[in-house]
């Protein structure tokens, strides 16, 4: 074992371990305490799926954030920032652009049906081949996302401990489930606003002392910008580079769009406030919060830099993946402040977890809703159904598990996590947005539409990241020196020769070396253009009274406008003589 090993692991000491024990303590009884709550209550569905739509606002807005701001932000921003520079940065932009159409476009369609599940609304505007299919994508979804979820905080903790990953991921997901299982919803939320103050708590400590460290922001900044890591508005309009603002702010505003507005993991949430209004102020408070979060994990990524700027952990073979520099970070501090790898490792374990839980409860509501309890006859007990989601959840949850281990295999957290999202993010998306604003797109329209788009975009996702493995597409990386490292650490560093290779390489396929932010734009359109194809060959929808709802509040009035006026236009003919 490696001398970097062994002071890990002694640096984690009894303090650290209260802190983490204390933590998962908390968010357990909190799962207890809620199933004890809600023992009596009669409507047992509606309250383990949405609270029983008495919310409180800022508990909620919490839950937000902590579904938003997963493990993978919180070790993969600061990683990104170090190794690439402060392009992504500028994905906050994006956020407020998001917050608002989510509030005039999506959310008032939901509210105004009255339904429990986002899917709901693809039975009610197509049919419940269309349900199926977006249920089925969001499963797919929720089972790539969730293991690299658990993965992030099995990581951190390996790197300062020195104890086996899977074991934590055993860890972690048991914790998990325990709560999200025996409190429901209201578990989830409760458990999400505390971890949110521990993971702000835990960012916010280690970018302050970090900065202090480093000798203050004016050194922070200089050390970044003299190596070009500085960069905000790098307005290449080529679709094949990584990060530039248009593929961030651009780019990412659908991803994290599809994420927010259609998503039953947040749909949910926002369906638990008494009123549209209400829930509107949620979206406004997790917008900020997220900008936040996110803001303060991409300064600890130029911090870290700083801090190492003459002598690159990475180089020196101090850790082997970029992932791992902000948990060696906070070990390099640990001496000198108590408790520190608790509170950083608890702050991991409690956006993993508000992530995982989220997933598990909005997972169990669809498939119970969705996909069982339409072929139940008669309808089941409220005390059965209860019963029902729970197992759903234990059994999602040890799907996440075993799948853990295929995450190893990925390069790069952020763009890992992006790339398998986007595989799924643009088709729902797309649906959803083509049920909303075009009355003309039949059921047959959108489940092509849905289909191909999934495809398409999950061929280009894998076709990529084999690629990438393959060593076949590289990105241009920040500068980095050894300089001021020990004699001992660059002994290590010495090994290392940078082969330039003269000879031209055969370029992969266009698709592959497009910026993975653009996979949402690809599946989104190509789900609408396909779907409004389809339609208009096999007969356009035909609207029925009252299907007004089903439309978007802008579509809505134009489609009132228009019914006004043809029956202004009917009244006139009948007011004309019938004889000549």
């Amino acid at each position: 074992m490696d001398e970097s090993k062994n002071s890990a692991q002694t640096s984690f000491n009894v303090i650290d371990c209260i802190v983490l024990a204390v933590m998962l303590g908390i968010s357990a009884v909190v799962g207890v305490y809620q199933a004890y709550k809600a023992r009596k209550n009669t409507d047992a569905v509606r309250e383990y799926l949405v609270g029983g739509q008495n919310m409180p606002i800022i508990p909620i807005s919490m839950s937000l954030i902590a579904s938003y701001i997963s493990g993978i932000a919180i070790l993969g921003l600061p990683a990104e920032m170090y190794v690439y520079g402060t392009q992504l940065w500028s994905v906050v932009i994006a956020d407020s652009f998001v917050s608002l159409t989510m509030a005039v476009v999506y959310l008032p369609v939901f509210y105004g049906l009255g339904i429990t599940s986002s899917y709901e609304y693809l039975k009610l505007r197509f049919n419940n081949a269309v349900r199926l299919m977006g249920i089925v994508i969001f499963l797919i979804k929720m089972l790539l996302y969730i293991p690299l979820v658990i993965y992030v905080p099995a990581l951190a903790f390996n790197q300062v401990t020195g104890i086996n990953l899977h074991a934590i991921a055993l860890l972690v997901c048991a914790v998990c489930i325990f709560y999200t299982t025996l409190g429901g919803l209201k578990a989830v939320v409760w458990t999400d606003a505390i971890q949110t103050i521990v993971m702000f708590g835990g960012v916010l400590v280690v970018a302050i002392l970090g900065t202090d460290r480093v000798g203050g922001f004016d050194q922070v900044w200089k050390r970044n910008q003299e190596t070009g890591r500085i960069v905000f508005f790098d307005m290449d309009p080529d679709p094949t580079a990584r990060h530039t603002f248009w593929t961030v702010v651009v780019g990412n505003y659908l991803n994290w769009l599809a994420t927010c507005s259609v998503n039953q993991a947040m749909v949910q949430r926002c369906l638990a406030m008494a009123n549209l209004k209400r829930a509107n102020i949620t979206i406004a408070i997790m917008a900020v919060g997220i900008i936040t979060i996110v803001s303060l994990s991409c300064y600890t990524g130029i911090v870290i830099f700083a801090a190492f700027h003459d002598c690159d952990p990475l180089t020196t073979k101090q850790i082997t993946k970029p992932d791992q520099l902000l948990p060696f970070f906070v070990m390099e501090m640990a001496d000198s402040i108590p408790g520190l790898p608790g509170l950083f490792v608890a702050g991991v374990f409690s956006a993993a977890l508000s992530t995982m839980s989220t997933g598990l409860n909005s997972m169990a509501g669809v498939i119970y809703e969705d996909m069982i309890k339409p072929w139940i006859r008669p309808p089941v007990s409220q005390v059965a159904a209860s019963r029902t989601m729970k197992a759903i959840v234990v059994v999602a949850g040890i799907i996440c598990v075993a799948l853990v281990f295929l995450v190893e295999k990925l390069s790069g957290l952020i763009q890992a996590g992006k790339s398998l999202s986007g595989i799924t993010a643009g088709p729902l998306l797309g649906i959803f947005t083509l049920g909303m604003f075009f009355p003309i797109a039949n059921s047959t329209g959108a489940l092509v539409g849905g289909l191909v788009s999934l495809n398409l975009v999950a061929w280009i996702s894998f076709g990529t990241q084999a690629a990438i493995s393959s060593g076949n597409i590289n990105f241009p990386v920040k500068p980095v020196s050894v300089d001021g490292c020990p004699e001992s650490l660059k002994m290590r560093a010495t090994n290392l020769t940078v082969i330039v290779e003269t000879a031209i390489r055969e370029q992969p396929f266009f698709l592959y070396r497009m910026s993975y932010l653009w996979y949402t734009w690809v599946g989104f359109l190509t789900a609408i253009l396909i779907g409004l194809v389809v339609s208009w060959i096999t007969g356009a929808n035909k609207r029925k009274p009252g299907d007004e709802n089903l439309y978007t509040p802008v579509i809505r009035g134009l489609l009132r406008t228009k019914v006004n006026a043809e029956q202004q236009e009917s009244a006139e003919l009948e007011k004309l003589p019938t004889d000549l």
